[in-house]
């Protein structure tokens, strides 16, 4: 199976059903089959070849979703790159994979144009959305480039091993690094998720995550795979639209992240009818023990599933509801057709009680880095059976007599704000940017709504600046969850024998 066949398929058994609301519109599996295969062919037409890297620079829209599987029926690999991505990590990411078409909003025409002269890779453009841009010669509109093709699906020229997407998550260097998923990673990780959460075809989910965030985007896959209905939303900022849409839809499925649960037990849910949510889940950081009870006192017939999971797998662990009473501090087991352990320093498996590095195998467990071999290499390793790579996910897990795993640390710097990874290094880059940093260190600090929060530390060399001038800075050249949330000035920052800012005392 093919992560197009997603779609394919659920247009075939159920052409006329709703899959898809979004910005004011209702459209059927049929309805996006043929714009994805129109815009297929379209791609093909331009240059787009089996293998090559398409960027999607937009925000949740029903353009990113055709534009996703019209990639994927091209032969292509989707490349979805958040649309708050400043230019220089923009171009950076491009032309690490050597993009050869981009997506993008209407709005940000001059960008894309800009941006086409700093990746010599890339041969058109795709305007998506309101706007007023003129098309060139290799920038387009998206409603152009559909027109005279056929809505009939081009011939398939993948298999299951190939590319299916790229995505480029932030490490403890600051360079985002591109995580390959073959579609038989996604077919398999898509498959296990939906096992557990006993998916059927009349779910219906909201999804207010970013599609580039890989928990945003597995909720648009999944829900396609099982033949269910997708809400999608631009963002959390504004709860009450949010919940009185889950009202009108007659929602089953709500995935959030220990934000967006924080801000809503704040809220009187009262006035909203929410008896049709069946489950809700939670990852990208653990939700914390009390604010599991809470969610389950205000709506107990709704089942709460704790996961834990990272890009390289997608996702590893899961609490069954029926257990998140006897371990709310738990993050679960196994999911369907995946393999843990826990090792020690030394590569031994440890038992109950005792601190390791988890481990992860199965054929959920993506490729590696693009390009990248030497990170490839540390994280992904030989398994216990010949040919086989499993992947060691940087972080401290202990198990207790029954197998239940709980999550302890990270291993390195990299730490997640509002379910989103946050690399230190990255921050830090853009501090040194500022005239008259001399020192900076970014660490994570507990936040009660964003989990962890970035805090810069920072020394000046004599020169006056306020808070207000360092974020005027970070506004211009960091995504939104990366910006620090604390700064504080000091006079000297501790340091290591070797002269290495130590950032154990920091913290």
């Amino acid at each position: 199976m093919l992560v197009q066949d997603f779609l394919q398929d659920s247009a075939v058994r159920t052409p006329d059903k709703v899959a898809l609301v979004c910005d004011g519109q209702r459209l059927t599996y049929a309805e996006i089959d043929a714009q994805a295969n129109q815009m297929a062919h379209a791609l093909r037409a331009h240059g787009v070849q089996r293998g090559d890297r398409v960027g999607l620079y937009l925000n949740n829209s029903i353009e990113i979703v055709i534009g996703i599987f019209a990639t994927l029926k091209a032969g292509g690999v989707f490349v979805i790159i958040n649309h708050t991505t400043k230019f220089d990590k923009l171009s950076y990411i491009l032309n690490n994979c050597r993009a050869t078409a981009l997506f993008a909003s209407n709005r940000q025409h001059q960008l894309v144009r800009d941006v086409m002269t700093e990746t010599p890779s890339l041969k058109f453009g795709v305007l998506c959305g309101k706007g007023s841009a003129e098309p060139a010669d290799t920038v387009f509109t998206f409603s152009d480039l559909l027109e005279g093709y056929p809505t009939d699906a081009p011939a398939c020229v993948n298999i299951d091993v190939d590319l299916a997407c790229l995505i480029y998550t932030s490490g403890s260097t600051g360079d985002p690094k591109g995580v390959m998923s073959a579609h038989r990673n996604v077919v398999a990780a898509a498959s296990s998720i939906i096992e557990y959460l006993r998916n059927v075809p009349d779910d219906i989910v909201i999804n207010v995550l970013p599609l580039s965030f890989d928990y945003g985007l597995y909720q648009l896959l999944m829900v396609f795979k099982f033949g269910g209905r997708l809400v999608l939303e631009r963002s959390f900022v504004y709860p009450a639209p949010i919940l009185q849409k889950m009202v009108d839809e007659q929602v089953t499925g709500f995935p959030g992240v220990p934000t967006m649960y924080a801000i809503l037990l704040q809220m009187d849910l009262s006035a909203y009818d929410l008896s049709a949510l069946r489950y809700v889940t939670n990852t990208g950081a653990a939700l914390p023990p009390a604010h599991i009870q809470t969610i389950r006192d205000m709506f107990p017939w709704v089942q709460v599933y704790s996961m834990y999971g990272v890009t390289e797998t997608k996702r590893t662990l899961y609490l069954p509801p029926e257990e998140i009473d006897r371990r709310p501090g738990s993050v679960g087991i196994a999911i369907p057709n995946t393999e843990v352990w826990i090792e020690d320093e030394d590569g031994n498996r440890v038992g109950p009680g005792e601190i390791g590095e988890l481990v992860a195998r199965g054929s959920h467990v993506m490729y590696g880095y693009w390009e990248n071999p030497e990170a490839t290499a540390r994280s992904f390793r030989p398994g216990p059976f010949p040919g086989e790579q499993v992947f060691h996910t940087g972080d401290l897990f202990k198990m207790d007599e029954d197998g239940f795993l709980y999550f302890v640390g990270r291993m390195d710097d990299v730490f997640k704000c509002r379910g989103q990874k946050v690399a230190p290094k990255e921050v830090e880059n853009v501090l040194y940017g500022i005239p008259g940093v001399v020192e900076a260190a970014v660490i994570g600090v507990p936040d009660p709504v964003l989990g962890q929060a970035p805090k810069a530390f920072l020394v000046l060399d004599g020169i006056e600046l306020s808070e207000a001038d360092i974020m005027r800075h970070c506004r211009a050249h960091l995504e939104d969850h990366t910006l620090p949330r604390y700064i504080e000035f000091r006079d000297e920052l501790p340091k290591t024998t070797s002269g290495k800012i130590k950032k154990t005392d920091l913290r």
